[in-house]
């Protein structure tokens, strides 16, 4: 959770980017899933720039090689309720005469602000915001990062956690920036390598197993999974997540207020999306159950997060909330369920889960708990140790091998 990186962030959407005229491809019947709204060039990345701000994280740079250039995408999908809406992303290209280009889908991890995130990124934060792009691309891959609904430049209010739309914003990325590039003279071959980082790591799976099915709910399409790559998800919400959340006996130890803020997210946010509560007041205790709905619209600061809720999940909820995680039933016991199926299938391509068992925000029985499905599904999938480190440095630690793996594909 980018949260606890930017407290004092206070930057506005309009400083980002000057980007150039915009172009309009929707169709005049309307748009479809996948169709370019707007796209801009942003700017380009400096060799030396790249290098500099990827060393300063911890990040292994011996693969770059280009400077990177950077378009914002404005593209069409669908909403949890399956009614169109824009979504935004950040594609990076390398700087270099590749007219074809193998493709790097990357799913970024929790976000609360709409600014702070690809393509509209944090001016005090950007290298962490765009670090992915940044390292695929110099490195000679096209690079594809949704910023998910309600993020970036897309309209209202972001559905956190919810694979179905983590999944088809990231297609639909997908399928804009193939009709995009080539009107740059370049051509995705249509071979994608899948990563994502902690609430990216589910929307990177969910990606997988369409690229492995060879269609969706927009019908067939022409690309392939290479492989796929997932560090520090939290892919069981109902087995592991939510009982380390609470600090159910036997589970990893999370830190007591970042569990407080996953823990807000997830029942505010799935409130909005699966009606799983009446009022706040039966969920939260007074008094941050006057305001704790509004905290996560979009447009609060971390520093706002912060001061606005408690220090522990037990000072957080209500006798009724706590019940209502630890025994869910109705529509939260299917959409959990839903959640956690997301590591249930067999793709052609290697699958690697990336873990820290220090992690403090996404308990490492997550990664457990997929592997094992994966395993039932008949799949044989490499769990790679990052070593002791937090849940950003998992993050960090992982990009250099994947890149390097992706490069062998």
């Amino acid at each position: 959770m980018k949260i606890t990186r930017a407290l004092a962030a206070t930057t506005t959407t309009a400083a980002i980017i000057l980007a150039l005229p915009a172009m309009a491809t929707a169709k005049e019947h309307g748009p479809q899933r996948g169709d370019v709204l707007n796209a801009s060039f942003v700017r380009t990345v400096g060799l030396d720039e790249i290098r500099t701000g990827l060393t300063d994280e911890g990040v292994d740079v011996s693969s770059l090689r280009y400077e990177v250039d950077l378009h914002r995408v404005e593209y069409s999908t669908v909403d949890p309720w399956g009614s169109p809406i824009m979504a935004s992303g950040l594609l990076a290209l390398p700087h270099n005469r590749d007219k074809r280009l193998t493709a790097v889908s990357f799913a970024h991890g929790t976000e609360s602000n709409r600014v702070g995130v690809p393509s509209v990124p944090n001016l005090e934060d950007n290298v962490w915001d765009q670090a992915p792009a940044w390292l695929y691309s110099s490195s000679g891959f096209a690079t594809l990062m949704p910023d998910y609904l309600g993020l970036g430049t897309g309209p209202g209010r972001h559905p956190w956690f919810h694979l179905p739309t983590e999944t088809t914003a990231s297609m639909d990325m997908l399928r804009a920036s193939d009709s995009y590039v080539k009107t740059l003279h370049r051509k995705l071959n249509g071979e994608v390598m899948v990563t994502g980082f902690s609430q990216g790591a589910s929307a990177a799976l969910g990606l997988a197993k369409v690229l492995d099915a060879g269609r969706d709910g927009a019908g067939r399409h022409r690309f392939e999974l290479g492989a796929v790559g997932a560090v520090s998800g939290a892919y069981d919400m109902a087995g592991a997540e939510v009982p380390a959340l609470l600090g159910a006996p036997g589970q990893p130890k999370l830190d007591p207020k970042l569990s407080v803020l996953y823990t807000t997210y997830l029942l505010t946010s799935w409130e909005k999306t699966y009606d799983i509560y009446g009022s706040p007041a039966e969920i939260f205790q007074s008094p941050w159950d006057q305001n704790i709905e509004s905290l996560f619209d979009g447009d609060h600061s971390g520093k706002d997060i912060f001061t606005g809720t408690p220090g522990t999940v037990a000072e957080l909820l209500t006798p009724q909330g706590k019940a209502l995680l630890e025994h869910p039933g109705g529509r939260f016991a299917k959409a959990l369920a839903a959640e956690s199926r997301v590591c249930s299938f067999a793709p052609d391509a290697p699958v690697r889960l990336y873990v820290t068992r220090t992690d403090a925000e996404a308990a490492s029985t997550n990664t457990d708990s997929c592997a094992a499905k994966f395993d039932a599904a008949g799949k044989d999938v490499s769990i790679v140790d990052l070593g002791a480190t937090d849940h950003a440095g998992s993050h960090l630690r992982s990009m250099g091998d994947l890149v390097r793996w992706f490069q062998t594909i």
